[in-house]
């Protein structure tokens, strides 16, 4: 991004957020590879891709004003999470696809249906976050509801009318004389695209779609206890309607990140523990952290303690879903044996093996003993 980024898009530097925007769609319009053949469209739609990824974000902009240059990839700043559209059904989307269902939307024919579909995008939350709950905003790319006709399609004194070519039907019938006799077909209306309506006098910023490409900025409230995988919905933020109608909704998918110190089993949680031979074979208290900061997780060891024993903690696991109550912790213990001692702590493992009635080692090699006068 050597160039400057108010020069790509054709912007001040003063610019203000909608006229970012509009700048960046009157563009992508003309270079996206879809409509442009001009062998650098690609490269150039791109370009503008990137400089409007950094002019959009608030945070991003502020930086490049400031430093001329953009640290890090693509996503939003300040907390932001960017994420692509994930096709319910797998698969990525992007601004650049989004485009390419705006071009073929109710100004080119290709769609028969109005209302917006729904769409999916993961959300990335630590085992922290899921513990207390969180606030996550979420950027993502979406066909919105056009901000010039409020989504209508409408330009001035636009009006909807009756397709001419089908009559409303939204589908045309041709009938084709052969040798077998007539053979009707029925097609999709070419004009109307199969709604039965056409717009005189358009709105121009959308073409008479009523949507426009847009990146869109949402926050997710996030419950406490929240299982990996598990869904949430967020009604109207899907894909927009065509010309008003109904949009789909944005459905969260949440992927929660594997965590450092715990493991998480349901709504228990899993961790490990390192003991002396001592505290094992004597039994203890230690403590271990929680989940929660500055949280203080008691766990008491019980005499006999054997490597890999695991203990349970009532209460100290994570917040169940839609309720007050948590799961339990399960703290797998790790008997740590020293590789060397003290020559006092030596004679009194050795006093202890003879209580013990224990065969130890008697022969000690000379680097051994001379390790017992420097300890």
């Amino acid at each position: 991004m050597a160039k400057d980024l108010y020069e790509v898009l054709g912007v001040s530097k003063n610019a203000s957020e909608d006229e970012i925007k509009k700048a960046f769609r009157k563009q992508a319009r003309e270079l996206h590879p879809d409509v442009n053949k001009a062998p650098d469209a690609e490269d150039r739609f791109k370009e503008l891709n990137e400089a409007y990824d950094v002019l959009s974000d608030p945070n991003k902009r502020a930086q490049y004003d400031r430093f001329g240059t953009i640290p890090g990839a693509a996503g939003g700043g300040g907390g932001s999470q960017y994420v692509d559209f994930e096709d319910l059904f797998g698969g990525g989307f992007g601004m650049g696809d989004l485009f390419s269902s705006f071009f073929g939307g109710a100004g080119n024919h290709a769609v028969t249906r109005k209302e917006g579909r729904d769409m999916g995008v993961g959300l990335r939350l630590t085992l922290e976050e899921v513990a207390a709950g969180a606030k996550k905003e979420i950027v993502y790319d979406r066909l919105a509801p056009c901000p010039d006709c409020d989504g209508t399609g409408l330009g001035p004194d636009g009006k909807e009318v009756t397709c001419p070519d089908c009559q409303g039907r939204g589908r045309v019938v041709t009938v084709q004389h052969t040798f077998l006799g007539d053979m009707q077909t029925a097609q999709t209306c070419k004009t109307c695209g199969g709604t039965g309506t056409t717009i005189d006098n358009p709105c121009p910023e959308c073409e008479g779609q009523g949507r426009v490409p847009d990146r869109q900025r949402v926050t997710v409230e996030v419950p406490v206890g929240i299982r990996d995988s598990q869904q949430l919905r967020i009604s109207g933020f899907g894909e927009a309607g065509m010309q008003g109608a109904v949009a789909g909704d944005l459905i969260v998918t949440c992927r929660i990140q594997p965590h450092e110190f715990f493991e998480r089993e349901g709504d228990n949680l899993h961790a490990r523990a390192n003991i002396s031979i001592v505290q094992a074979t004597l039994g203890a208290e230690i403590e271990i952290d929680g989940i929660f900061d500055d949280e203080v997780v008691k766990v008491r060891i019980p005499e006999g303690c054997q490597n890999e024993q695991v203990v349970r903690v009532r209460g100290f696991g994570m917040p169940r879903f839609k309720s007050d109550n948590r799961g339990d912790m399960y703290v797998h213990v790790n008997v740590v044996i020293p590789k060397k001692v003290t020559k006092k702590q030596r004679e009194l493992l050795e006093k202890l093996a003879e209580e013990m009635g224990d065969d130890v080692a008697e022969e000690r090699t000379p680097l051994q003993k001379l390790r017992d006068v420097f300890n």
